[in-house]
């Protein structure tokens, strides 16, 4: 990728009983990403990742973490990556239209849009996985099902790689999603050795943890 493209901008939405780890595993994976490992210190992301809330103020996550956003979805700048991670809060937003439709304008103008957890049922509704693979967590198949009728469900992936749609499965997936992006990106070596900073395993495969 040519580094005057850099940095990429990522964009992870947030709302009310967002599940913590959607955003914060993500996050991290992106902020600890660096193109030469030798200049670790030195050297800064090739990501810029903005936390997007419908509207300005905290936003309190499952557990009662609280994160504020950089920006609201009214004044969001250009993405290159756009992440909608999951959570309780999502039995609420997808019936929300005016996120659902943001949500939708924003992945016909971005490199990828991803998914982590329920936030693919989010994706559903908003018209995105219309005979995509896609997957969530191990306990909202039916969910998923009911917001994205005409999907291909992969109950036995980890991650599904439908560009430019991608999802994941529960929680800790979004840390595998975000590093096969990080690999996406810059390649696999870059991909490992953030894994590695992470003192995380690199998911050699999709298979979904459990499975064969």
């Amino acid at each position: 990728m040519n580094e005057n493209q850099l940095p990429l901008t990522v964009g992870i939405l947030i709302f009310d009983q967002v599940e913590v780890l959607d955003v914060a595993g993500p996050f991290e994976v992106f902020s600890v990403t660096r193109l030469n490992e030798e200049r670790r210190r030195q050297e800064s992301s090739p990501f810029r990742i903005l936390l997007i809330s419908e509207r300005k103020g905290q936003v309190s996550a499952v557990g009662g973490l609280r994160f504020t956003p950089d920006v609201t979805i009214e004044d969001c700048p250009a993405l290159d990556l756009l992440i909608v991670p999951g959570g309780w809060g999502t039995r609420k937003e997808v019936k929300n239209k005016t996120i659902l439709k943001w949500i939708a304008d924003r992945a016909t103008k971005t490199r990828l849009t991803a998914s982590v957890c329920t936030g693919s049922s989010l994706l559903g509704k908003a018209g995105l996985l219309e005979g995509r693979e896609a997957t969530t967590h191990w306990r909202t198949f039916d969910f998923l099902r009911d917001a994205a009728p005409n999907a291909k469900i992969r109950e036995d992936l980890l991650f599904t790689l439908d560009d430019p749609i991608y999802t994941s499965a529960g929680v800790s997936a979004g840390i595998d999603l975000a590093l096969r992006i990080v690999s996406h990106f810059f390649g696999t070596k870059i991909g490992q050795a953030t894994a590695r900073q992470m003192e995380y395993p690199y998911p050699q495969n999709d298979q979904r943890r459990g499975h064969t």
